[in-house]
């Protein structure tokens, strides 16, 4: 693999590697109706109504698709307060990628007591707000208010990475690969995500399981992995949008100031030492009692995470083109709202 014909979505195809089954939802494509009609040109339409194009771009991320990939057995009902949250997260990411560190504060602690159902959306402020006061209502209908609260705490955990990352790109200033890893990790937003594992297996396991050493890392390794597979993948792009300074690839170049393909060889090398040792604690799980078929089966279900992000992302425009909203685009809008 030379400098002259390195093609990043060849190395992540080829090269990042998961022993996981690939599964996907049957349900993607109702849900994907729903994201576009119901919710993209219907209730958040006045988000990005003068702009079609944007809209179009928006659809073409699939983001159903994707939510299929990671909770391929959720019915239909179970399945859209996912589908909801993986949109917000894709605007949420947008509409903030180029604000100030300081108005990261009032959004974060807005949405925050949204979800906590201290404050209802018209009072919020924010933009985004009907969007999470919704997730929360469906979210309480299948899971309870303590899982709900924990949910809540990992979105909080995005936003503090969020943050982080916007002071990096303000000051124009690059992290150790260290503190980028720790950052990317809460700002790549899977946490959230791996929590409503029990929304799809209807089974809610304690909280000491969930505030259990090996499982909280397990988490902690599959938020790397994607990060690590995501660093790779949006560089690119990155790169046009100056959000180099908490790119993995970027910083690993930075910090030894190689060339980008040794960068990225690097970040896979990270990559695999992580994915070794999630596989080691997968297949040695301490005794959690009764517990032990839905823990082995919630483990088995963050692994297809891992395979189901691979094989739907490298299909997509959003993450191996230019087909992403400006940044100049999306400030305009931000600064309207």
């Amino acid at each position: 693999m030379s400098n002259e014909n390195f093609n990043t979505l060849e190395l992540l195809k080829n090269q990042f590697r998961y022993p996981f089954p690939t599964l996907k939802n049957p349900h993607a494509e109702l849900l994907q109706e729903i994201t576009e009609n119901q919710w993209i040109d219907g209730d958040y339409l006045w988000l990005y109504e003068q702009n079609p194009d944007l809209r179009k771009k928006y659809k073409k991320t699939k983001t159903a698709h994707i939510a299929a990939q990671w909770f391929p057995t959720a019915p239909p009902e179970r399945f859209k307060p996912i589908c909801r949250l993986m949109l917000w997260t894709l605007y949420n990411d947008d509409l903030y990628e180029e604000s100030e560190p300081c108005d990261i504060g009032y959004v974060h602690a807005q949405s925050i007591a949204i979800l906590n159902g201290e404050i209802n959306a018209v009072d919020s402020g924010i933009p985004l707000g009907n969007m999470l006061a919704s997730l929360r209502q469906e979210l309480l209908e299948f899971i309870p208010q303590e899982s709900v609260s924990r949910f809540t705490r990992m979105i909080s955990k995005y936003f503090n990475g969020l943050e982080t990352e916007l002071n990096y790109k303000k000051n124009k200033t690059f992290p150790s690969i260290a503190e980028c890893i720790a950052l990317r990790e809460n700002s790549i937003c899977l946490y959230p995500f791996l929590q409503l594992t029990e929304l799809e297996t209807g089974i809610v396991l304690p909280k000491e399981i969930h505030d259990h050493p090996v499982i909280l890392r397990l988490q902690t390794l599959a938020c790397h992995l994607v990060t690590f597979f995501n660093e790779v993948q949006s560089v690119i792009k990155d790169e046009a949008t100056d959000s180099i300074y908490y790119n993995i690839v970027k910083v690993i170049q930075h910090e030894h100031n190689i060339s980008l393909k040794d960068a990225c060889l690097e970040d896979l090398r990270l990559h695999n030492e992580d994915l070794k040792e999630f596989l080691a604690l997968q297949s040695s799980l301490p005794d959690f009692g009764i517990w032990q078929d839905a823990v082995v089966n919630w483990v088995h279900y963050m692994s297809m995470v891992l395979s189901g992000w691979k094989n739907i992302s490298t299909k997509l425009g959003r993450y191996n083109a230019m087909e992403f909203p400006q940044a100049d685009e999306l400030k305009a809008k931000l600064n309207k709202i």
